[in-house]
């Protein structure tokens, strides 16, 4: 609880202490790719915020670039995996290699080959960048019969060996035991020609040992939702999984979609999705759990050489320093959800990534009117994973990885990790500040920004201005040419709400003297540019989600393919979307959407 009641106190304009005062973080003093053999396999950092922010994507290519610098692969069926698959090559695989539930004991994968849809299958809609920019493949490819069954599930490549992945977690606050994928299946690894390793997955692609009680396949309202987030967050700046293609079926796949005792038939469908790594903490969890420890140490270290490269392997300490790494990037990936208004839903400890992306969306939600106890999950009856306790929540789970690692680790180095981990409250409460501020278009930090930032909160929520347009419009006002205030008119709907608050125009005064100190040259102009930066005027919706799901449940992909599009370039102005309605006030009607665990 201690970030919730930080928040609390920052909102009341209350100067706290954190409740678990600690040491700082712990200080941190190849294979070739498939195109060229001067290639080298360079280790993808998906905290690196110039890779989201630079609008200039490239298009592809080998080692042996074209003139113009593009070399696509043109034929799907000339396009490989790479020869080293390491996942399958580096662990010891289930023996059994009949699909049927059951416990899985001394593996970290399960052979497992996706089932085919018995109905046709249709295309809805591929990132053209992920097609080209990871996967090296020339648009014309998604015209091809074999690409169709490739992403659909109903083939595979002949020397790729599928994978279910065995992990347990804690779900709710309590341990579930064995999960693992129910319905997903690892295809392979991929090496670009940036020398960037990929693991494709399908999701929904048929029942895996994992599976339990389901039926290990998706619906399509579940996988539209998927597949337009994951884009949406890359295009964010937010550490998140990709997703190349959705494809839907007429396999009738039964939903209770609320749990209310209703359940509907849906359609099928298979989003394939790709990440650098899909492990979680979930995955060292169930092996520190059954007492698996020989193979605990080897996935560990597995993880720390292939994904963590400046942790040097030979150091006696290499577990509080991987400790410390997915501490700091997972900082990172929270202050980014709460700086965007991101509620993920379900933060489980088998949905939370050891690397700190955002994986495995369902019943994600962003603020529309800021209300910090939102939650985006009906099926959550107790608000755990609400928009305000996900600092808190992650904590919790970088203690469950804290203790999975406790089988590793000396009585010592037992002890210095939870000083390290006690430095997450502090190092959290310094990046919330510094993204805010950024989000205010301020510079250096002042003694009065706290105060600022906490009393725009709190008009924000008692007046349930819109968080997104909130500050997206503040950026638009006119404030260092003229003392007089600024006029507030129809176009600029979430300010006029939020000036219903009576300290707003106090704030208003506030701002404009706060942003004297950024320096003599600073513009109107120049800030506009530097918030319109960070603060996006498009975010994937519910209601608009709803619409595109609702319209492909008809056969008409439109609305998905034009979202993916506009959900690319957050940040711009697009006159296309705002006519749609976009950037507006929510529709009534928008009020009812709900989703639940349900997919």
């Amino acid at each position: 609880m201690m970030l919730i009641i930080w928040t609390l106190c920052l909102t009341l304009l209350i100067t706290c202490t954190a409740s678990n005062e600690g040491g700082d973080l712990h200080d941190l003093g190849d294979e070739q790719p498939n195109h060229d053999e001067n290639c080298n396999e360079q280790k993808i950092d998906p905290h690196d915020k110039t890779k989201y922010t630079d609008q200039k994507h490239r298009t592809g290519g080998s080692c042996s670039a074209d003139e113009d610098g593009t070399s696509l692969v043109a034929s799907f069926e000339e396009w490989k995996f790479a020869e080293k698959q390491l996942l399958a090559e580096s662990f010891p695989l289930d023996p059994e290699r009949n699909n049927f539930v059951r416990q899985v004991p001394n593996a970290v994968f399960s052979v497992v080959h996706p089932i085919p849809f018995e109905t046709p299958v249709k295309l809805v809609a591929v990132s053209q960048e992920v097609l080209t920019d990871i996967l090296d493949l020339d648009p014309n490819v998604t015209s091809g019969d074999f690409f169709l069954a490739f992403v659909s599930g109903n083939t595979f490549l002949q020397d790729s060996t599928p994978l279910a992945h065995h992990y347990g977690g804690h779900q709710f606050g309590s341990w579930s035991g064995q999960l693992g994928d129910g319905r997903a299946v690892t295809l392979g690894e991929y090496v670009n020609s940036e020398g960037e390793r990929w693991e494709l997955q399908l999701k929904g692609s048929g029942k895996t040992p994992y599976s339990r009680h389901g039926d290990g396949r998706a619906v399509l309202r579940s996988s539209v939702r998927e597949f337009l987030v994951s884009e949406a967050m890359y295009h964010l700046g937010i550490p998140t999984t990709r997703a190349l293609s959705l494809v839907v079926s007429n396999d009738p796949v039964w939903r209770d979609q609320f749990y209310d005792g209703h359940p509907k038939q849906e359609r099928g469908a298979v989003v394939l999705r790709l990440a650098p790594s899909w492990f979680r903490i979930g995955s060292l969890e169930i092996l520190a759990t059954n007492g698996e420890i020989d193979l605990l140490r080897k996935l560990t270290d597995f993880i720390i050489k292939n994904y963590f490269p400046d942790i040097d392997m030979d150091d006696k300490d290499r577990y509080l320093a991987f400790l410390t790494e997915v501490i700091t990037q997972t900082v990172d990936m929270i202050v980014s959800w709460m700086a965007i208004g991101f509620a993920h839903g379900v933060m489980n400890t088998d949905n939370f990534s050891i690397l700190s992306l955002t994986i495995d969306y369902g019943p994600f939600g962003f603020l529309d009117g800021y209300k910090p106890s939102f939650v985006p999950n009906t099926s959550d009856d107790e608000g755990r994973y609400s928009y305000e306790k996900q600092p808190d929540i992650a904590y919790y789970n970088l203690d469950k990885l804290r203790e999975a690692l406790g089988p590793l680790l000396d009585e010592e180095q037992q002890k210095q990790a939870k000083t390290i981990l006690s430095g997450y409250t502090e190092k959290y409460k310094v990046e919330f500040m510094d993204a805010f501020r950024d989000k205010l278009g301020l510079y250096i930090e002042e003694p009065e920004d706290e105060y600022m930032v906490a009393v725009l909160l709190q008009m924000m929520q008692e007046t349930e201005a819109d968080f997104t347009m909130t500050f997206r419009q503040l950026g638009d006002l006119p404030l260092m040419g003229s003392a007089d205030p600024p006029i507030i008119d129809d176009s600029l709907w979430a300010l006029k709400q939020l000036n219903t608050h009576r300290m707003f125009p106090h704030w208003l005064k506030l701002y404009r003297q706060r942003l004297q100190k950024n320096g003599d040259d600073e513009t109107d102009e120049g800030r506009q540019q530097r918030t319109k930066g960070v603060n996006p005027k498009y975010i994937l919706r519910n209601w608009m989600a709803q619409q595109a799901i609702e319209k492909a449940e008809k056969d008409d992909f439109s609305q998905v393919q034009s979202l993916l599009q506009i959900l690319s370039r957050p940040f711009d102005d697009q006159p296309d979307a705002d006519e749609a309605g976009y950037a507006s006030e929510i529709p009534e009607w928008a009020k009812d959407v709900r989703v639940s665990c349900s997919s």
